[in-house]
């Protein structure tokens, strides 16, 4: 079982940057592919980022502008956010899973752990 709590959301203008963190509970947080997946209102959850053990993957809307990272001795993954727009907000979830292939990265069926998400908001 992992808990996971995310923190860093909050309002910013357009390009600017923000980091998002989110902290796991439990052992073994090493072995769990980390992701980020982001809601904006109306629209369907989609996939943002995930480290698959020490690999990464971006989702095209992000590529270049977001990194993903993760600091396993502090049970913590990150998500760095830079020239941010307004189509980038949205709450922003971590999930994490321990079996997930790397062809279902992106879907958010793939992921058995949650956190409660964090509000980002960009203003244009």
């Amino acid at each position: 079982q992992v808990q996971l709590v995310e923190s860093g959301g909050g309002l910013l203008q357009a390009g600017g940057s923000l980091r998002l963190s989110c902290t796991a509970s439990g052992s073994a947080f090493s072995r769990y592919t980390m992701a980020w997946f982001r809601q904006a209102p109306g629209k369907e959850r989609e996939f943002v980022a995930a480290d698959k053990r020490g690999s990464r993957y971006y989702a095209d809307s992000v590529k270049g502008r977001f990194t993903i990272s993760r600091d396993n001795a502090k049970n913590t993954m990150y998500l760095q956010m830079s020239s941010l727009k307004s189509d980038d907000t949205a709450v922003y979830s971590c999930a994490a899973s321990g079996t997930v292939i790397t062809s279902n990265l992106g879907s958010d069926a793939a992921y058995a752990y949650w956190g409660q998400g964090t509000q980002v908001t960009v203003a244009s």
